[in-house]
């Protein structure tokens, strides 16, 4: 059996399994995309210094911002400037600690999705790798020197990643510096 078909197998096997199938791609991508449109407060930042100031304030100690919900709650003057209650202020700091999980869950979940391209990538080159160990072999018979135009292909190709192109400069030869440029001999007659 194929490595690609074992894997799409493995595959129907869990859809299967699951009450639920398996989404594709652009299911995957339109569903972010509806969730995105309903998360409160979502909002993309720059990459500034202003950004790197609302990170870093962000990051309060938890300990210094329940004591300052103690002084909101203490004296009417400082809850005036502050402009929320001790409870609003308990809300928000419970809205963000559920909404972290929500982070983490979608960090874990980037990442199965980045290591499940990995292992798609890997089936792919186990594929193609074959293919072409096969067909060397083979062009070697009479029979199958019809594969030699795609077998010679493919020796001049990296098998991985794209080779980097030489810049046009390094070909141009190096200026000769002022007041050493060789003067021609006269020539004798």
């Amino acid at each position: 059996m194929s490595i690609i078909k074992s894997n799409i197998n493995k595959a129907e096997a869990t859809a299967e399994l699951s009450a639920e199938p398996m989404l594709t791609p652009e299911e995957v991508v339109a569903q972010l995309r509806a969730m995105r449109a309903r998360i409160p407060e979502f909002v993309q930042l720059p990459k500034s210094r202003e950004t790197r100031l609302i990170r870093r304030k962000a990051r309060l100690n938890v300990e210094f911002a329940r004591e300052a919900f103690g002084i909101v709650g203490a004296s009417e003057a400082v809850q005036g400037v502050v402009g929320n209650s001790p409870d609003e202020l308990h809300q928000a700091e419970d809205e963000k600690a559920r909404w972290t999980i929500v982070e983490s869950e979608l960090h874990a979940m980037l990442n199965g999705v980045a290591t499940a391209n990995v292992v798609r990538g890997q089936r792919i080159a186990l594929a193609a790798l074959q293919a072409y160990n096969v067909s060397t072999q083979l062009v070697k018979q009479e029979e199958y020197a019809f594969l030699l135009p795609h077998v010679d292909r493919m020796k001049r190709l990296p098998k991985y990643g794209r080779r980097r192109t030489k810049p046009a400069a390094e070909a141009q030869p190096a200026p000769a510096t002022p007041g050493t440029t060789p003067v021609p001999k006269a020539q004798a007659d």
